[in-house]
């Protein structure tokens, strides 16, 4: 793994195709429009009501009238559920340009690069594989924002068939977006993404449906406090989007569970029988851990020379 932190403000292209013009999709749309590196913006996607809003926001210049107007792209990027790949690839990758440079944002990769082999044919080394770690829990073009990426981490992952040339552009376009670059291995990013972000998102949304499904609950809610609050903040994310990642990552992420579900079931243990020394060391030590985290993420916000 390698963290890049070089700008390419000289990076300029003609015409961009947001596939998914989402939170992810708009706030790329609207970062590069922001520092003038993309001339024309054009809009793919399902919902005209969406696109409709997006262009009225600024975030698209055009709203695509067919996959035709894939044509003439010179960076597409494919922002949509990563369950939406399979039909996606297929259409647009006859029509990728010689010169055209894809990226994705899905948040596993195993099964996206999967889909661009099969569908992509001669331009599959022009795909380089990518994981914005710049969610939030509201969706749809309205949401989308040009700071987004700024400071955040962007997980680029290039196959063994990747172009060094294709992957340079497209590092350099990520971060034009404000965002730090990381280079990661497939496998790797799915192992660690399980772990930290789509773990937690099914106990967020496992949480919540616990306490919103008790007879009780409506005085249980009403005396909620931050620790909840935070807790279950993720669960309000698009349901679409995270049932397309548990199954695409359900190898890794039921390994996870597995593991977290053996770690609760030691805390049971000692809460059970009163173990207080061993609470007390294990919350010592994830105490530790989490002001170490913090360290890191204050140090890499920190502005560079």
């Amino acid at each position: 793994m390698s963290i890049d932190t070089g700008g390419a403000s000289t990076l300029r292209f003609k015409r961009v195709g947001i596939v998914g013009v989402g939170l992810i999709g708009g706030s790329f749309a609207l970062a590069l429009k922001t520092v003038k590196a993309a001339e024309t913006v054009v809009g793919f996607g399902r919902s005209r009501s969406n696109l409709d809003v997006a262009r009225k926001m600024g975030v698209i210049d055009q709203i695509a009238k067919g996959w035709d107007d894939i044509d003439g792209c010179d960076l597409i990027l494919l922002a949509v559920p990563v369950g939406q790949l399979p039909e996606v690839m297929p259409v647009i990758g006859p029509r990728i340009g010689k010169d055209t440079v894809v990226t994705d944002a899905g948040s596993t990769k195993r099964d996206v690069v999967a889909y661009a082999r099969a569908a992509f044919g001669r331009a599959l080394p022009r795909f380089v594989p990518a994981h914005p770690i710049a969610g939030a829990e509201k969706s749809g073009a309205a949401a989308a924002r040009p700071n987004l990426f700024a400071g955040k981490p962007v997980v680029i992952t290039p196959i063994e068939e990747t172009d060094p040339f294709a992957f340079k552009r497209v590092r350099a376009t990520w971060q034009l977006t404000g965002a730090r670059t990381v280079r990661m291995d497939v496998a790797l990013h799915d192992m660690a993404l399980a772990a930290t972000s789509h773990l937690p998102h099914v106990l967020a949304f496992a949480m919540m449906n616990e306490i919103a499904e008790r007879p009780q609950a409506e005085a249980m809610l009403s005396l909620t406090g931050g620790g909840f609050r935070d807790f279950t903040r993720i669960a309000a994310s698009s349901p679409e989007m995270w049932r397309d990642i548990c199954i695409a990552n359900r190898d890794t992420l039921c390994t996870e569970i597995d593991a977290f579900s053996a770690r609760l079931s030691r805390f049971r243990h000692w809460i059970a029988t009163g173990d207080g020394a061993a609470l007390e060391r294990e919350f010592a030590a994830a105490r530790t851990a989490r002001e170490a985290l913090n360290a890191s993420l204050n140090a890499a916000a920190r502005p560079r020379d």
